[in-house]
């Protein structure tokens, strides 16, 4: 193998890092798909520019906490990572799967982290490739199976919703506040971004708060100052979305999510982890898989 350098990432390694994990995703799902899934499939248009405009976000606001390998063939690996308040967050990590298991994702990871090097808490999630799970284990964190619930809504099941309005930047100042109550820090600018990728929802009333992201009905974050906050924005979601739904990155802390998914009568399964330290499994609380 040619010498391998770490470095900062650039605005024009965007693309190119965005390339390369997709790369990488789509072939590890191919390569780990259970006989009854559906064929994986390359990263839609509508994702790739939300991934894009994501990157370019970190990068602005975590330059430190943003990375890349190259050898004499070009890129060959990144990883990105921000610090809100004192939590650190691993957004995206891949290595060309040629090139996996020479040390290059260690390189990686650990200049990431070293940005969070002041942090208290840490959180990232990941898929079940066996060798990154045990670099984040080796790493401190501790492995948290996730869920997630998909299938064909039983529409008759969605009960009446109220309570529920539409969120604007407006409602950004509760937002924080309810992440920092549930997940100990705010998503601070990431807010910012998410109010422009995805349409946010919000629930404020004398049995809790709570907000929520959808993106085509389907939930990208919520978080909730009680459960009962978090199943009315999570019965929104499903309510407004179509007749297949999928609801993400479910730890068991968030048994209230699974409830109302069975009763919408979704199927459950299990996929890759919550990695955390410092930390429990925020609750009540549905994660994205890359801005946490």
């Amino acid at each position: 193998m040619t010498e391998v350098t770490i470095r900062p990432m650039r605005p024009d390694d965007v693309p190119v890092a965005e390339r390369l994990s997709a790369q990488c995703f789509v072939e590890f799902d191919r390569r780990t798909r259970r006989l009854c899934d559906p064929e994986p499939q390359p990263r839609s248009g509508v994702r790739r520019a939300d991934w894009l405009t994501r990157t370019h976000h970190l990068l602005e606001t975590d330059p430190g906490g943003c990375w890349v390998a190259d050898d004499d063939t070009g890129m060959i690996g990144m990883a990105t990572s921000f610090v809100r308040d004192k939590t650190w967050c691993l957004a995206t990590y891949a290595v060309r799967p040629d090139l996996q298991s020479r040390g290059i994702g260690k390189q990686l990871l650990d200049a990431a982290l070293h940005h969070g090097r002041g942090c208290l808490r840490g959180m990232l999630s990941a898929s079940s490739d066996p060798r990154a799970v045990r670099r984040y284990r080796l790493a401190g964190f501790s492995l948290h199976p996730q869920m997630h619930l998909t299938g064909t809504v039983d529409r008759s099941a969605i009960p009446v919703i109220e309570k529920v309005r539409d969120g604007s930047a407006a409602d950004t100042d509760l937002m924080n506040s309810i992440d920092r109550q549930v997940r100990g820090a705010a998503h601070g600018p990431n807010h910012e971004l998410m109010q422009r990728l995805w349409r946010p929802i919000v629930s404020d009333s004398t049995t809790g708060s709570g907000y929520a992201y959808l993106a085509e009905g389907r939930v990208e974050l919520l978080a909730a100052t009680t459960r009962a906050a978090a199943t009315r924005l999570l019965w929104a979601a499903i309510a407004d979305g179509g007749a297949e739904h999928t609801v993400a990155h479910l730890t068991d802390a968030n048994e209230w999510a699974i409830d109302v998914g069975l009763a919408a009568r979704l199927e459950l399964r299990t996929e890759g982890y919550l990695a955390l330290r410092g930390m429990s499994p925020p609750s009540p609380y549905v994660h994205h898989g890359a801005l946490l």
